[in-house]
């Protein structure tokens, strides 16, 4: 079950792979996931000390959850992958160019993921190629749809 889609991505990158995450979460986060408070628009994925961190997620606390304590909604969340993953990711965004971009939030087993795609950046060209291809694509949807009629 979705939570939270970046589509923003999808329209700034080529998505050339994908790799689903767990998140290292404290338990007001969890309770504001759970209600989709969340926003993963502006978020993107860096490296420190050979390791994955959300950067730039915001989640909103919950007045009654978050009571006792004074909650960041914007703050580094660090990214949970094998160890053969994030080495094989590093060397695929420090060699050749590409970036890490967080696609989802969804829930597998009762667990909040993070769908990371390795990404290449979209020129301005490739964009409004995308978006007339995507046109096409909902006219002629429309147009089966009008002769089903």
């Amino acid at each position: 079950m979705t939570i939270a889609d970046n589509r923003k991505a999808f329209h700034d990158y080529f998505i050339e792979d994908r790799y689903e995450a767990g998140i290292a979460l404290e338990g007001w986060e969890v309770k504001a996931i759970r209600d989709a408070r969340v926003q993963i628009k502006e978020a993107y994925v860096t490296i420190r000390d050979n390791e994955l961190y959300l950067f730039g997620a915001h989640i909103s606390a919950l007045p009654t959850a978050s009571t006792h304590i004074h909650p960041q909604a914007v703050r580094t969340r660090k990214l949970l992958l094998h160890r053969q993953e994030i080495d094989k990711l590093i060397g695929k965004v420090e060699r050749s160019g590409y970036t890490l971009v967080p696609l989802n939030l969804h829930f597998k087993g009762g667990r909040i993921k993070c769908e990371i795609g390795l990404a290449k950046g979209k020129k301005q060209h490739d964009k409004r190629a995308s978006e007339k291809d995507h046109d096409a694509k909902r006219e002629v949807q429309a147009a089966m749809k009008q002769n089903r009629r």
